[in-house]
């Protein structure tokens, strides 16, 4: 990726004063703003890196995530990606709430490059990592956000592909769940694949990663040691280190 920069507009409603209200009379109300989610991003992520992204909420973590994928184009820049990527970008995204477990399996399977064949090997796996028992075959509509996680992580992780994305996926579900994410993250980080993990949880990601990007307002605050790089960021934000903290900042 290089000097990737990210821009679009949005449309707000503005409450307008009385004498706006009197200039615009007979026009719409509604306002135009331009956002910079990144400006001028340059990284290079190797196979066998752990790269966490940190940054607080509006830095540009997901839509940096969302261009590597290629989710979205972007607004200049390069990217470039040699390999076949899996994305947990938010819960249940790509899955359809109206289908079962069973079906949004096969839904995320196919949509990650899967054949069928390959998620009919796969499908006790998948089924058994996600802990749903029986509820894989109702409808997603019924799940938790818990479930959700689980049974998203689950496709995911088990489609063990070149490059894995998770954004804020491990933030939602039951402590055992969480341990049981983690430690298959780092089964995966010992093979020959690229893993990206975006979090506010500051602890997972100093143990996880091997290398850490700061993000401030779209910009490229910081690149390198997870430690050093998360202590300058504890400063920036005037955060102390504590359990609290360590979870969501």
């Amino acid at each position: 990726m290089q000097s990737v920069g990210l821009t679009y507009t949005t449309s707000v409603d503005k409450k307008p004063t009385l004498k706006a209200r009197v200039k615009r009379f007979g026009r719409s109300g509604k306002f135009s703003r331009t956002v910079n989610a990144l400006n001028d991003v340059s990284i290079d992520v190797h196979y066998g890196t752990v790269l966490g992204i940190i940054g607080s909420n509006g830095a540009g973590k997901s839509s940096l995530m969302r261009v590597i994928s290629g989710i979205i184009p972007p607004s200049e820049g390069r990217v470039e990606v040699h390999g076949s990527v899996s994305t947990l970008l938010a819960l249940g995204v790509g899955f359809n709430a109206s289908l079962t477990g069973r079906e949004n399996v096969y839904l995320g399977g196919l949509a990650a490059g899967m054949t069928r064949a390959e998620i009919d090997n796969q499908f006790e796996e998948i089924a058994e990592f996600s802990e749903l028992g029986e509820a894989i075959d109702s409808p997603m509509r019924t799940y938790s956000s818990g479930m959700y996680a689980r049974l998203a992580f689950s496709v995911a992780a088990t489609v063990k592909p070149d490059i894995l994305i998770i954004d804020e996926a491990l933030s939602t579900g039951d402590a055992r769940f969480k341990e049981k994410s983690l430690n298959r993250i780092k089964e995966l980080r010992t093979e020959d694949r690229a893993l990206i993990l975006v979090s506010h949880a500051l602890a997972t990601i100093e143990d996880i990663c091997n290398e850490v990007i700061w993000l401030d307002k779209g910009k490229m605050m910081a690149r390198g040691n997870p430690a050093e790089v998360i202590a300058a960021y504890r400063e920036y934000m005037h955060v102390r280190k504590s359990a609290s903290s360590d979870e969501d900042v």
